[in-house]
């Protein structure tokens, strides 16, 4: 089955990825880190890296569905 993805990048991950989304459809993708890694097969997923699912912050490890838009933003920093 074929799933379509909407993959979303933020700061300074949308700088070094070149791009601020992508719209994927693949089969067999089945976690964030998976999204990732189809999206950006030369590019190392960064230490770090916060992901979301449809808004809510998730692990890596999360299960994707059909539809969903996956989010990832740049370590947060603060003081």
């Amino acid at each position: 089955m074929t799933m379509s993805i909407k993959v979303r990048y933020f700061a300074s991950l949308k700088e070094s990825v070149g791009r601020s989304e992508d719209d994927l459809e693949f089969a067999g993708l089945s976690t964030v880190s998976d999204v990732w890694h189809c999206a950006n097969p030369k590019q190392a997923l960064p230490d770090n890296v916060l992901a979301a699912v449809n808004m809510d912050y998730v692990e890596l490890s999360h299960k994707v569905n059909d539809g969903d838009e996956v989010a990832f933003f740049p370590p947060v920093t603060g003081g």
